[in-house]
């Protein structure tokens, strides 16, 4: 279980044409709770909801992306299809002595799976999502840079009644050249299965596009018998063994704006806009 300090903070961070704000909060009261899920026709949500928590890139022409824990679980399956009907049965079989194996069938996905990518900004003035070929650049993240603000805030957690955890955060790093960002949804039912769903989001400074890298991981526990088991928890170890079942590449391109736009931005931060 992930400890959780209880100190509220509420952090802007402005670089260039952009504002970083991350917000980390206590965990919803149970009330808060069961209203949301009623409103999202969800039976219920995970255990710790922190549905106040946000990160959230802006830029000063208003368009930008963030990361919060409804939207999150918007993109969960309310209706469960038979992928998750088959791992829920093969975790009720290897539980049959747990008082939550006979909960488990429910109308929704009891793991919290989502394939969340963030939600944009804007209004009339969002990004353009489309698909590209091209990649980050990992070996340009691993060159020694300056860090010059680094966040990492936590949506949601389920310790799936002691069988396991289902959780997703978001982390940012902020450098000279740019910045980077990993959204992690991780996922491990003891005994049945781990699954990742990756989301990498990197801007260079002098570009007019984001790209966004989403990629989902997934493994029986059976095939990983050649893992040391201490690797079962820790979501950063345990990627390399877990097999790519998906990869969607995209490029978010930057609105046109006018030269109005462009001055009054300049005006507003000092720099060229990128």
């Amino acid at each position: 279980m992930m400890i959780h300090g209880f100190k509220s903070t509420n952090q802007d961070f402005n670089f260039g044409p952009w504002k970083v704000t991350a917000i980390k909060t206590h965990i919803m009261k149970s009330a808060d709770v069961e209203k949301m899920a009623e409103e999202m026709h969800m039976p219920c949500l995970p255990e710790m909801m922190f549905g106040d928590n946000v990160l959230r890139i802006q830029h000063s022409m208003g368009f930008g992306i963030e990361f919060n824990a409804k939207d999150a679980l918007a993109r969960v399956n309310t209706s469960q299809g038979a992928v998750k009907v088959a791992c829920a049965e093969e975790w009720q079989e290897s539980r049959s002595d747990s008082e939550h194996s006979k909960e488990v069938i429910k109308p929704y996905d009891w793991t919290y799976t989502t394939d969340y990518k963030g939600t944009l900004l804007g209004g009339n003035t969002i990004f353009s999502v489309v698909p590209t070929t091209e990649r980050i650049n990992t070996e340009k993240l691993k060159a020694r840079e300056q860090i010059t603000f680094f966040e990492e805030v936590l949506l949601f957690e389920d310790e799936l009644h002691d069988h396991g955890v289902s959780s997703l955060s978001v982390k940012i790093r902020v450098m000279p050249s740019g910045f980077f960002l990993l959204l992690r949804f991780f996922l491990r039912v003891d005994g049945v299965l781990i699954r990742m769903n990756d989301t990498r989001l990197y801007h260079e400074s002098d570009k007019r596009f984001m790209l966004r890298e989403y990629t989902s991981r997934e493994s029986k526990i059976s095939n990983l018998s050649h893992v040391p088991a201490p690797l079962f928890t820790e979501p950063n170890e345990i990627s390399q063994y877990l097999p790519v079942t998906q990869t969607i590449f995209e490029k978010l391109e930057f609105p046109e704006q006018s030269g109005a736009e462009i001055m009054a931005c300049q005006n507003q931060t000092g720099d060229p806009v990128p």
